[in-house]
Parts: C-alpha cells; structure tokens; sequence
C-alpha cells in the first residue's frame, strides 16, 4: 500500500504494551477460516455484523464480532495484546495507534496481498495518510470519519425570539466571541427567567446555559474547543503528521480558550463542578440544561432520539480565517502483529474498506463511511429519516478541516495536558500557564 497511500481520552494503557510483547506468542485459537474482530460502539455493531455476513458469502471465512463499551474496550484490548490473545483485526483510532505501532503491537498492511494495493484516494482525501506511521509502513486502512457541528433545540431558539436562519452564519473571534456570543448569551436563562444578555441576569443561578459543555477536552479540545483555534488559523502541531512540537504557548490558542472558559464566569456554560470529568452532553440538550451542544457526528443518532426536543443542527461559527475550520477524525481498521491468521485478517480489512461494506455501514445512519459512496449512502439514509447532516458532510466538501493532531507520545502528552486543562476550567491556572506546560510537552520528543 506504500505505493499508492502517501504520506471523539486518556491513553495510559498503551504503554503497558512495552513489558511484554517482544516475548508473546501469536494470537490464541485463531483459524484459518475464521477472523475475531473487535469494535466498540454498539450503535455499529448491526452494521457490521451485516458486512461480516457478506464477506463470509463472498469468502467462506466467518468473523466472530465482540463489541466492548469505551473504556473497558482499550484495557481489554491492551490487556489481550500483552496475554499474545488478542483479536485478529480491530477497529483503532489515530490517538492510540501511534503507540502501538512503537511497541510493534501492529501489522504492517503493506506486507499483505489483500491489503497492500488499496488505494488511498478512493477514501475521502486525508483519511488514508493519517494511517501512514513515521516508518513508512501503513497501519489501518479508513473505515470512516466524523466533524463536528453545533446541536441544538429548536424550541429553545424559538422561546428565544430566533429562527432558525439565526442559528446558522454566525461569526467568532477570541475578542468579544461575535455573533456566536450573542446567539449563546440570549439562549442563556437564569432561575428568575432573565437572560444572559438582560439587565439583571444571575450568573450563579443558571437554569439553562447558552453553550452546554462536555469538559476541559484535554490536549486535543475535538467537540469542546478546537474549531474555534482552528479557525483563528492555529493548529495543536507545527506539522499536521508526526509533529515534533506542540504549539500552546502560542497567543492564538491562549487567547482562544481565555475566550472559551471565561463563558463560565459570564454565566453562559456550565461550571466544572456542575459536568464533572465525563458530562452527558445529550442529557444537558434532552433537559433543557443546555441549548446548544458542539459536538461530533457519531452522535447524530444519540441527539436525533432524544424525547421532547425538536433537534436543529447548525453549521460551526465562522472564525476569523472567514469561514467555520472542523476537527477531522477518521477511524481505522488494524491488524494485531501476533495473529496468526494475517492472510484472511488482511481479506477482511480490505473489505472493511470497500465500497460494499462501506455502503452497508452508511445505509444504517450511524456514521460518515470513509468512501464517498459509503458517505453517500449515509446521507440518503439520514435525510430519509428528515435529519439534513450537510452542516457535517459540507465542511469536508469544502476543505475546512483540520486532522485530528498525530504524534507519538499521546498518552504522556494526555498526563501532562489533561489536568492542567482541567485547572483552567475550574479557574485555578490561568491560560499562559500553557507557554511553559508547552515546553515540558516538546521536551517529550527531544530523544526521538
């Protein structure tokens, strides 16, 4: 695949792998006629389980699926790698694989037949060079992608004296938040009825916030800050691939998230002690604790089922680049170094990224398939359920993405990173704290 493709959390279980794998056997009870296959969102399981009775037809091998939650599905599989019993193939995510690619827990796909000549610009175009690893060798090959885009209750807007043209074309900036601020500072009400923009409203005694919150977002902000950055022309890495240097001491992302976080002491998100370290944010929408939600397309499904909404989705808030700039994130599809079975665990991957399977996934509504024609499907089959994605689907058509910061060090990077976002938040460290946390992050690469 070195020919044709060129260059959503904590991660501290990955770096257990480094004990024991140079030692492990292959995989357990793996045969040739059937591959084990690991995902974690249960939404996804029908899909691909569907696709994993495809493939049978067509090649005679069965796929044994196990869907784990989150959590439990990165200690499991972290877990399983170091035991040499782990599965043959799994869904992976770009903060993660770097590591494991380190600790050589992945195959390189370009050692397979199945997998070596896919080519990388049948995917939506970044997608497959995310999977690239700084060897050279390719370590997934794209299952799907997600941006993010602004939920909201329409009833919430309508009480509000809006419409919904106002919830769309909204500009920011880092200064006085533009017309995104005003939007979020009449959609905020306190206990006595007055809202965020009124003479005498009550910062302390909130009953719904303009801007719902799903935390401090650590290093990598992807639902709770990084469009903003990203649209005043910052990005977390000085390289968007394998970079060597963060960039949070500079003023862009500063003056980003003194912006972000100062919404708490206006009254218009939600404190920190009031989401904790894991906010529900489709419990802050469905009960009227928020009216607005940022957040990411693998969760249209979760917010359109909400009861007693009226769901609207919104376009993200032009920024001073002069148009909205989204997180891009792509999951991939690995192959565990230790199988024994890489012949059919590579058939099964690069099925996993055709247009067959791809198709399968999007006409189930759950996410944006990693091919156009999966992505596609996706959006007839959303729109037949009166859900218009495009707010997601136009800023990849348009360009107006940001990959998802790739660097090794992830999980040293999220212990350095995560409680000191955290303090910022609860108001305890104040942003320029970032200029020298910043110089003990690159400090992590100076040995590489």
């Amino acid at each position: 695949m070195r020919t044709t493709i060129n260059k959503s959390r904590a991660l501290p279980a990955v770096a257990a792998l480094g004990v024991a794998l140079a030692g492990c056997s292959a995989v357990q009870g793996s045969e040739s006629d059937v591959v084990d296959y690991w995902l974690w969102d249960a939404n996804q399981l029908p899909a691909y389980q569907e696709c994993a009775e495809a493939f049978q037809a067509e090649s005679g091998t069965e796929v044994r699926i196990s869907q784990y939650g989150w959590d439990d599905y990165w200690n499991k599989l972290t877990a399983a790698l170091v035991a040499g019993a782990g599965p043959d193939v799994f869904t992976d995510h770009v903060a993660r694989y770097p590591e494991y690619v380190t600790r050589g827990a992945l195959l390189d796909l370009e050692t397979q037949p199945a997998t070596r000549d896919i080519d990388a610009s049948e995917f939506h175009e970044g997608l497959a060079d995310m999977w690239v690893g700084p060897d050279g060798g390719t370590y997934g090959v794209p299952k799907d992608f997600d941006t993010i885009a602004l939920f909201y209750d329409k009833n919430l807007v309508e009480e509000a004296g809006l419409t919904e043209e106002d919830m769309q074309n909204l500009t920011w900036n880092p200064e006085d938040g533009g017309t995104y601020e005003d939007v979020i500072a009449h959609l905020t009400v306190d206990e006595n009825g007055v809202r965020g923009d009124e003479e005498g409203f009550d910062p302390d005694n909130v009953a719904t916030y303009g801007l719902g919150s799903n935390g401090s977002g650590s290093y990598q902000g992807q639902t709770e800050w990084s469009h903003y950055a990203y649209s005043t022309g910052w990005h977390h890495t000085d390289e968007e691939l394998w970079a060597t240097e963060y960039q949070f001491d500079e003023p862009e992302i500063q003056d980003t998230l003194g912006w972000y976080f100062g919404l708490v002491d206006k009254g218009y998100m939600p404190p920190y002690e009031m989401v904790g370290e894991a906010p529900d944010t489709a419990q802050q929408l469905g009960t009227g604790q928020a009216a607005i939600i940022p957040n990411g397309s693998w969760m249209i499904r979760t917010f359109a089922s909400l009861e007693g909404i009226d769901l609207g989705i919104a376009t993200l808030p032009a920024g001073p680049v002069g148009h909205p700039v989204s997180m891009y994130n792509g999951l991939g599809d690995s192959i565990n170094a230790q199988t024994d079975n890489s012949a059919a665990a590579a058939q099964w991957v690069a099925f996993l990224g055709s247009d067959a399977c791809q198709t399968i996934v999007g006409e189930h509504a759950i996410v944006f398939p990693a091919r156009p024609a999966g992505t596609d499907a996706a959006i007839e089959a959303f729109a037949e359920q009166g859900i218009d994605v495009t707010p997601f689907t136009d800023l990849v058509d348009k360009g107006w993405t940001s990959l998802y910061p790739l660097a090794s060090h992830g999980s040293r990077v999220e212990s350095i990173m995560g409680p000191v976002m955290d303090g910022i938040y609860l108001g305890q460290r104040d942003v320029s704290t970032l200029t020298e946390v910043n110089e003990r992050v690159n400090a992590l690469f100076e040995n590489d």
